[in-house]
């Protein structure tokens, strides 16, 4: 994920964990296409993470520019859920990893 990432975490305001547990491959399957061997890709700009241990959504900021609804729907998602939501700009290797 080149841009600018948001993080957002599977636990709300309040820090109870949203259910059900499997949202976030939810979202980003909904975003993913096949590619070779018939695999699931994840897109670039929506992808599953670990933070901390914990598995959360990243999304790209570009997202908002390149499918402004995909971005309307996952970030009203999140806030209509109140989900923790963080912005993450590190590029070294503390920068967020794939699941």
């Amino acid at each position: 994920m080149g841009d600018d990432v948001f993080v957002i975490q599977g636990v709300d305001e309040d820090g109870a964990k949203l259910r059900p547990g499997d949202w976030i491959e939810r979202i980003s399957s909904s975003l993913a296409s096949f590619g070779t061997g018939k695999r699931l890709q994840y897109a670039r700009s929506v992808q599953p993470c670990i933070v901390n241990g914990e598995k959360c959504l990243a999304v790209a900021r570009g997202l908002e520019q390149s499918n402004p609804e995909a971005f309307a729907f996952v970030m009203g998602f999140a806030r209509s859920n109140r989900l923790r939501i963080l912005e993450d700009r590190r590029r070294d290797d503390r920068a967020l990893l794939p699941v």
